[in-house]
């Protein structure tokens, strides 16, 4: 298990194979996945692509999303981090966005705060980045809010895949 960064509460780790059950039930609760598609995820064997996918990420990018795994219970709670977009979203590409997903009995107790906040100091001072991405549903209050407290700015509302979303910007300073 390799450790990126550790909270207060959490490592924030790479995604391994063992993470499937906990990656499961994350991915198949639709409510989980009210503002990402409305496609929670059936088969354990689409997740097991998934953190292969992830790994990949890691070795071409040198980053990618992270587990979130409690310090004291070694649960696994969801995950967070960066990732490079390549693909061309609102106009964008070659970005790095932050992300994060926790399941739903975690949600409430500042995890995605604190597990994004070490994320995007990762992001500025060991990848040297000047600029992070947070792209989420406009519906998505809990989210839209979060990257509001860690400082970004929304920089415009735009579509993707015919759902409005918010682009929401956090410079280096």
């Amino acid at each position: 298990m390799k450790i990126i960064i550790e909270t207060q509460r959490f490592y924030l780790r790479e995604l391994i194979e063992e993470d499937v059950d906990g990656f499961y039930e994350l991915d198949s609760d639709p409510e989980v996945h009210r503002y990402l598609g409305n496609s929670p995820v059936t088969d354990k064997q689409k997740l097991l692509e998934v953190i292969k996918y992830v790994h990949q990420q890691y070795i071409e990018n040198g980053i990618g999303r992270w587990a979130i795994v409690d310090k004291h219970t070694h649960e696994f709670i969801g995950w967070s981090g960066l990732k490079l977009v390549k693909d061309t979203v609102n106009n964008q590409s070659n970005y790095y966005d932050l992300g994060y997903r926790l399941i739903r009995k975690h949600w409430g107790k500042g995890i995605a705060t604190e597990t994004a906040k070490a994320s995007i100091e990762y992001g500025f001072n060991v990848l040297k980045l000047n600029e992070i991405i947070g792209a989420i549903h406009c519906d998505n209050v809990a989210s839209n809010n979060v990257v509001k407290k860690l400082g970004f700015d929304l920089v415009e509302t735009f579509e993707f895949e015919g759902e409005m979303h918010n682009w929401h910007k956090l410079v280096k300073k």
